[in-house]
């Protein structure tokens, strides 16, 4: 039976390594009837990336000897060998990301913005600019970067957002101040000081401290060893445990104004807008009711990613957590592609042999109990 064009059994939002990586474990249970849809383009976000940023998790072929490339969103792929390339800029990745979707015909459907996901008594209705479609499962996969946080306290509207950065060589100025120190801020001080700036980065954590082996949650090795670099420069300092509270404009400064622990009230003054490094909301702003979330307003999850409350819509991506287990980084949350894909294809009765490549190759994650390991060393 030929079904029109716009009814699916699969519908996945999102472009990214999530919405290609999942779309790839669908093909290779033999669905024909599914899209992915994205409001701009493959790889959007990664090509937003300023030119400096790069993959904090190396990328190395090692999938003939049963472990896939870390930043591999196929069992057999390697952007490390595409690229030719350890640590791949956005702009690199992206394009990896454009040659797994040729490699394997994956269905997308690019410049269609997805305005509401309706869920019905079939399935689901995915409103569209360009019309509504339909689908009994929904996949979210839509990703972080192109969503910032650029209102966590009063004044940020003078502080532009690091993910807004198309080059930091673009950006004026010789003394900078960078609110936020994870992974983003870091990124932005260590390129920063390459180019012979001096920055100063304001961390409500500490850095330095270290509680944990899961780059989920402190500095990657890549990022720590880019650190120590801009350290020895002379041009860095890092103030942790500040608590940036408000900026001000005076004239033609900005004033910073927040605490340390529990110091008083501090005051710094800079002639350059401070960058916020404040992470992101996501997307999933636009599904928010189809999610449950706990006390601490983390979502709540099926041991198949699918959402609590709303059956047949699934998340993907770096938004998935499971208690303390977070899932930020393409080698982590890749392996829950095939967790996605195995409950569709149970209901819709495929054939799910295809999936044990995926186990044998460390990309079929369903157990989650040694996902809280510590390194011994």
């Amino acid at each position: 039976m030929i079904r029109p064009a716009h009814e699916f059994d699969v519908v996945v939002i999102g472009a990214g390594p999530a919405g290609i990586g999942v779309a790839c474990v669908l093909k290779a249970l033999g669905l024909e009837n599914f899209v992915v849809f994205d409001r701009y383009e493959v790889g959007a976000s990664f090509q937003r990336w300023p030119r400096e940023m790069r993959l904090i998790t190396p990328s190395f072929p090692s999938n003939a000897y049963g472990f896939p490339d870390l930043n591999a969103i196929t069992v057999d792929t390697s952007p490390g060998y595409t690229l030719e390339t350890e640590h791949p800029t956005g702009r690199q990745y992206a394009c990896y990301l454009r040659r797994v979707v040729k490699e394997f015909n994956v269905p997308v459907q690019t410049g269609v913005n997805v305005t509401e996901v309706r869920s019905t008594t079939d399935g689901f209705e995915i409103m569209t600019h360009a019309g509504t479609r339909t689908a009994k499962y929904v996949i979210w996969a839509a990703g972080e970067f192109q969503y910032p946080k650029i209102d966590p306290f009063p004044g940020a509207e003078y502080c532009p957002h690091t993910a807004t950065v198309s080059s930091w060589r673009d950006v004026a100025g010789d003394e900078f101040l960078i609110i936020g120190g994870y992974e983003s801020g870091i990124d932005a001080a260590t390129a920063l000081c390459r180019l012979g700036k001096t920055v100063t980065v304001l961390d409500r954590r500490s850095i330095s401290s270290s509680v944990t082996s899961d780059p989920s949650v402190v500095l990657s090795p890549f990022t720590q060893a880019r650190l120590r670099q801009a350290d020895r420069t002379g041009r860095l300092s890092v103030l942790e445990n500040f608590k940036v509270m408000q900026v001000q404009r005076e004239g033609e400064e900005f004033l910073v104004i927040g605490r340390q622990r529990q110091k008083k009230q501090t005051v710094l003054r800079t002639k350059t807008p401070p960058l916020l490094a404040t992470g992101f909301d996501g997307s999933l702003s636009l599904v928010k009711s189809h999610f449950a979330r706990d006390e601490a307003g983390v979502l709540q999850l099926s041991p198949d990613d699918e959402s609590t409350i709303t059956p047949g819509l699934f998340l993907c991506g770096p938004m998935v957590r499971h208690g303390a287990i977070i899932m930020c980084f393409i080698y982590k949350y890749r392996q829950r592609f095939a967790v996605v894909a195995n409950a569709i294809g149970q209901r819709m009765g495929l054939d799910l042999s295809p999936l044990e490549v995926y186990r044998k190759k460390q990309m079929f994650l369903d157990d989650l109990s040694c996902c809280l390991d510590e390194c011994a060393c």
